[in-house]
């Protein structure tokens, strides 16, 4: 006996396929948009640790100068410094704030800053000690491994060691969900492409074995 198709079967199952693949390509078209020009990533130095193990990848949003707030971590490139190369470092202090460092302690408008995440020092507090107020539109940074970064200590006569918030091309956000939402929406948007794809070819090849005239006719 043959198997009986009704001609709605291949048409459903065409319909059915032809929404998840449109609704595939809309989810993952727009995730990979937003990966892209939202977020990017930069491979930690030493200076970050133990924050930011070196060599490790660090997810960055993309975000300018004026969403940047003190305690951040942030990437910014300048031309005269690190060759020009883009560098992550933590922003303790912003235009208008005195900030202080002496004896391994900051302090930022004479009030204690704790910094849970600078690294330990083995020895006695390593670099110069610091007394400077930022200037307006300008940020000053230090890396949390103080005694392995290269940070707005050493250079203390450039505006105070301070780099303008124009600078500022993103900042880390790593242990954020954002970014891993964005990667789940992007291989859900291709499975249900690859799922349509699948059902439109079965509905289409349905459709055509129920139309096609022979000796056995499917109803």
């Amino acid at each position: 006996m043959q198997e009986q198709r009704h001609p709605s079967t291949g048409r459903g199952v065409l319909i059915v396929g032809t929404v998840l693949l449109a609704l595939g390509v809309v989810m993952a078209a727009g995730a990979l948009w937003s990966l892209r020009t939202s977020y990017t990533s930069v491979t930690a130095r030493g200076a970050m640790e133990p924050t930011f193990p070196e060599g490790t990848r660090v997810p960055v949003e993309r975000v300018g100068g004026d969403a940047v707030r003190r305690g951040d971590v942030v990437l910014f490139a300048l031309p005269n410094r690190y060759g020009g190369l883009p560098v992550l470092q933590r922003v303790v202090g912003l235009g208008g704030d005195h900030v202080v460092l002496a004896g391994g302690v900051l302090t930022v408008d004479g009030r204690p800053v704790k910094e849970p995440y600078v690294k330990p020092e083995t020895f006695a507090p390593v670099g110069p000690d610091v007394d400077v107020v930022v200037p307006p539109g300008r940020m000053f940074l230090l890396g949390d491994n103080r005694g392995n970064a290269n940070d707005s200590r050493y250079f203390l006569s450039e505006d105070s060691g301070t780099v303008p918030v124009t600078a500022v091309q993103g900042r880390a956000r790593a242990g954020s969900a954002a970014p891993a939402i964005l990667g789940l929406s992007l291989v859900l948007g291709v499975l249900l492409v690859v799922g349509g794809s699948v059902c439109v070819l079965v509905g289409r090849r349905t459709r055509r074995r129920v139309t096609t005239p022979g000796p056995v006719m499917y109803v």
